[in-house]
């Protein structure tokens, strides 16, 4: 809920934006270093999901800090995305940098998740 006298998040948003932005910024970091790797790491359908996996995370996060009410659509969509992303980057492996990136899209999942299905708009 955000307050708007005060102008700021709860504690519950600010962590999920701040998991969602970490989550962007490893999934970019993720794309350069697959496309390195190169084999099944750059294949063209995991840089996808990695850059839908990114951009779900921005507009997230973006809804959230501007204090939009349909901020719970876009976070079930980046829980879903964030699931596969983690899921796609442990088949793969490779090394710890891919482990990274599986983590940072299961925290964001986790959280995401948690906070679509408890917190819904007013429907009008």
């Amino acid at each position: 809920m955000v307050l708007a006298t005060e102008r700021r998040l709860d504690p519950d948003l600010r962590h999920c934006t701040d998991l969602c932005q970490s989550c962007h910024a490893t999934c970019i970091e993720t794309i350069n270093h697959c496309l390195h790797l190169g084999g099944a790491h750059g294949d063209p359908a995991h840089i996808r999901l990695l850059s839908d996996c990114a951009d779900i995370c921005r507009v997230t996060a973006d809804f959230v800090l501007r204090a939009s009410e349909y901020y719970n659509y876009p976070m079930g969509v980046c829980a879903f995305l964030c699931e596969r992303c983690a899921s796609e980057c442990d088949a793969l492996g490779g090394d710890a940098f891919i482990g990274d990136c599986a983590r940072a899209c299961r925290s964001c999942h986790a959280e995401c998740l948690r906070l679509s299905k408890s917190r819904r708009p007013q429907e009008e």
